[in-house]
């Protein structure tokens, strides 16, 4: 029988197999013809400490049988409050930066990047309603970044062929060229420029050290720094999105604590319930929040859903949190990371692979091979082949990436390479 569903990024015309999961437990996925899968990209970047964690599962049935859904519009919960005290502890800090201070809930990353540019924007339109400063309209952004779909989230990202059909939807912004290697100061110079031009832009959106969509992009600490500091001199807004990068991803709990970056709006996702149920967090420092703050009702900030800071989904969030705290994470992922390093180099001397690159947990490696654009049919070819082996991998076009739970064992590190060296074999050019 056809199914009804209309399937996120996936083309129904081709045919491509959709695979039915019936179970996961940690790194695998049980399928209902018998056959398992490792996870190889932690289900779309979401799973931190594996799936059906016992301590986020358990914590999601006890609020389940006690509140499940609250209106969140003057009212409040536990968990919300647990939630957002423990974001606040957990945020990035650094000394002569402002701290984060307060916490807008939303349902998933788009959102909370969209929740973000308003902020941003409600800060400017506010302080200029006060005569305090002219208002501010333009968003910058980083080339080739992607922050969800969005309108909001597709005017700031890269365009495309994934946005083309909405592009009279979307709004004009001002783009900063990616800090490529041996062109960051190229990155710096773009920057300086548009924030000290006449028409002082109202703030720069970047994904903190390494682009996901874009291809896997990494630029080092000390531009993300540099970057923060020229927003900070010209009073522009400096927007992170952690939604990717946040909850260890590159290393550390957030990627802007490796350049002592505190930014003014933060957005966190995916992995704040360690990816069990939706959830996503716009983080802002007191002036954000302050501009807003006001006894005219016609000031507040006006953005909801119906599902904001859902009971079930904060009481996720909040073992998540505990887990954070009680738990060696930050030693898992540093054993996964040595584990994949050292793979990945083995793997990076194979003439069918170049540009390998790692950032923490998130590996990836550029496949040689003819027609690799991004929607040539290798990636689909490569989806297929690791299907077929037993692994869940989603290519970007010829780049191959891995983002994995961080239960991933070495067993199956060795099964995850094992697949992506006869990739390159059966894929690569090899001369």
């Amino acid at each position: 029988m056809t199914s009804p569903i209309w399937h996120p990024f996936h083309q129904h015309g081709l045919g491509e197999p959709i695979p039915r999961v019936v179970r996961a437990e940690g790194a695998v996925l049980h399928l209902a013809d018998g056959g398992t899968l490792i996870d190889g990209i932690s289900s779309w970047w979401v799973t931190t400490h594996g799936h059906c964690h016992p301590r986020i599962a358990a914590a999601i049935a006890e609020q389940a049988g006690r509140l499940d859904q609250l209106i969140f519009a003057g009212y409040t919960h536990e968990p919300a409050e647990e939630v957002a005290r423990g974001l606040i502890d957990l945020a990035p800090r650094a000394a002569g930066r402002d701290p984060l201070t307060h916490v807008f809930y939303s349902d998933s990353g788009s959102t909370a990047v969209e929740v973000a540019l308003k902020m941003a924007l409600g800060y400017w339109h506010n302080l200029a309603l006060d005569g305090l400063a002219p208002p501010r309209h333009r968003i910058l952004v980083l080339e080739h970044g992607y922050h969800g779909d969005t309108i909001g989230t597709m005017s700031v990202g890269e365009r495309g062929v994934y946005n083309q059909a909405w592009s009279p939807l979307l709004f004009d912004v001002g783009t900063i060229p990616f800090p490529a290697p041996g062109r960051e100061q190229r990155t710096l110079d773009s920057l300086e420029a548009a924030c000290a031009a006449p028409e002082k832009p109202a703030a720069f959106i970047v994904e903190p050290l390494i682009l996901g969509a874009g291809g896997m992009l990494i630029y080092p600490a000390h531009v993300l720094r540099d970057m923060a500091a020229i927003c900070a001199r010209h009073d522009v807004l400096f927007i992170a999105d952690e939604v990717m990068t946040g909850w260890g991803r590159t290393g550390t709990l957030f990627a802007c604590e490796q350049a002592g970056v505190v930014p003014d709006i933060m957005a966190v996702a995916k992995g704040i319930t360690g990816g069990a149920i939706p959830l996503a967090a716009t983080l802002a420092t007191a002036r954000i929040f302050d501009a807003h703050k006001s006894t005219d009702r016609a000031r507040l900030f006006y953005h909801s859903s119906s599902y904001t800071a859902n009971a079930i989904a904060c009481a996720a969030a909040a073992a998540n949190l505990a887990i954070w705290r009680e738990e060696d994470v930050p030693g898992r992922i540093a054993n996964l990371s040595d584990g994949i390093a050292a793979r990945l180099a083995r793997l990076a001397d194979r003439p069918a692979f170049a540009h390998a690159r790692q950032l923490g947990a998130i590996a990836a490696i550029d496949l040689n091979a003819p027609d690799a654009g991004y929607l040539s049919d290798l990636a689909p070819r490569l989806r297929a082949f690791f299907l077929a082996r037993g692994l869940l991998l989603r290519p970007l076009g010829n780049t191959i990436y891995l983002m994995p739970p961080y239960c991933l064992d070495t067993d199956q590190l060795d099964q995850v390479f094992a697949v992506l060296a006869d990739a390159g074999e059966r894929f690569g050019v090899r001369s």
